[in-house]
C-alpha cells in the first residue's frame, strides 16, 4: 500500500481557482492558487498574466471550478508583501504625470482624433500602458508615439491599448446621463453587457436618443436591467393591437404596462373612442371566444360524412327517409 501524503500536500495538489480585481471596479479574473494555498478573500497577490506580473486584490474564492480557459489557468505567483503594496502606490502616483506626457507628445506629433485617456503602470513600474481612443474606426499609426515613449521611460515596457467609448466613459467617471451622481460603470459595473435598441422597445421607453444614450454615446447599461423581467412579465399579456373582450365590451390593445399586468384598451360606445385600463385577468381573447362560438353553432365534425354522435341525423339519411 502506497504511503498517504501529509494533508498539507494533498491541498497544495488540489486545483483551487480564485477571482482577482486589479482596479477598484474592474473586470475579475481568475487564477490558480495552487503555488500559494489557502488565499483569502481580501488578501492581495501577485500573479501572472498576458501583460506581466500584477497585483491584484482577492475579491472571491471559487467553490466550484470554472470551465478551463484556452491556454489553461494562469497562476498565483505569491502572496503581496507590504513593500509591493506601497511600490504600487508609488508608481501610480506618477500615472498623471505619464499621461500628461504622452499627450503633449502626441499633440506634437498631430494625432488628430487620438485621445490618451489614462497611463497606468503595474505594481514595480517596470511596465507601463497608455489607454486610448480614437474617433474614428481607422487604424492610426502611433509607431512614433511608442517610440518617443520608450526614450522618455527607456527602462520600462511600453504599451499603447485601445479602449472602447464605454471604457473611456468608465476610466473618466463623473454624472450620469440620468442624473445620477457616479455612473453606473464607474460604481459597480465590472463587465459591459451587450445592448440592443430592441431591449428599449420592449421596455416603453422612448426612442429618442436622449433618453437611450448614455454619457459614452453608446446605449445605456441600464436598460438591461429590467429587461429580463419585462420578457417575462409580456409572455402573459395580449400583443398590442390585438382583439379582446373587456367588462365594458370588445376592443382593440394598444399599449401594455407588463410591471403593473395592467393592459391599454381602445374602446368604442356611441360612435365614441376612448381608452381604458384594465388588468389582464380581466380580458379575454377576443379570436378564442369567436372561436368557440362558431363551434358551438356548427353541427359536429362528422355529422355529414355519418356516424354522428351530436344526436342529430345525417341530412341525406333524412331524405332517405
Amino acid at each position: 500500500m502506497p504511503p498517504k501524503l501529509p494533508y498539507g500536500i494533498i491541498r497544495a495538489m488540489q486545483t483551487q481557482i480564485i477571482g482577482v480585481r486589479f482596479t477598484k471596479v474592474g473586470k475579475i479574473y481568475h487564477f490558480d492558487t495552487a503555488a500559494v494555498p489557502d488565499v483569502q478573500i481580501g488578501e492581495h497577490v501577485i500573479v501572472d498574466t498576458s501583460r506581466g506580473k500584477h497585483l491584484g486584490e482577492v475579491i472571491r474564492v471559487e467553490k466550484e471550478t470554472p470551465p478551463k480557459p484556452e491556454g489553461g489557468w494562469r497562476s498565483v505567483e505569491r502572496r503581496a508583501t507590504p513593500r509591493d503594496l506601497l511600490l504600487r502606490q508609488s508608481w501610480q502616483s506618477k500615472q498623471t504625470e505619464a499621461m500628461i506626457n504622452c499627450r503633449a507628445r502626441a499633440s506634437e506629433l498631430k494625432l488628430e482624433g487620438v485621445k490618451i485617456v489614462a497611463a497606468e503602470y503595474n505594481y514595480d513600474g517596470t511596465r507601463l500602458a497608455f489607454l486610448f481612443n480614437t474617433e474614428t474606426e481607422e487604424k492610426v499609426d502611433l509607431k512614433s508615439l511608442k517610440k518617443d515613449m520608450h526614450n522618455l521611460y527607456p527602462n520600462t515596457h511600453i504599451e499603447l491599448r485601445q479602449i472602447g467609448p464605454r471604457d473611456v466613459a468608465k476610466i473618466l467617471g463623473g454624472m450620469g446621463a440620468c442624473g445620477i451622481e457616479t455612473r453606473c460603470c464607474s460604481k459597480f459595473l465590472t463587465d459591459f453587457s451587450p445592448i440592443s435598441i430592441k431591449m428599449a422597445k420592449d421596455q416603453g421607453i422612448s426612442l429618442t436618443p436622449e433618453e437611450i444614450t448614455g454619457m459614452c454615446g453608446r446605449l445605456r447599461c441600464c436598460l438591461i436591467y429590467e429587461y429580463e423581467q419585462y420578457v417575462e412579465a409580456r409572455k402573459t399579456l395580449p400583443k398590442r393591437n390585438k382583439r379582446v373582450v373587456t367588462p365594458k365590451g370588445e376592443g382593440k390593445v394598444i399599449d401594455v404596462l407588463p410591471m403593473s399586468n395592467k393592459v391599454i384598451v381602445l374602446l368604442e360606445s356611441e360612435g365614441k373612442k376612448f381608452t381604458e385600463t384594465f388588468d389582464h385577468t380581466d380580458l379575454q381573447p377576443w379570436d378564442e371566444l369567436e372561436a368557440l362560438r362558431r363551434k358551438s353553432e356548427a353541427p359536429c365534425d362528422r355529422h355529414n360524412s355519418g356516424g354522428c354522435t351530436c344526436g342529430k341525423s345525417s341530412p341525406r339519411k333524412n331524405r332517405n327517409n
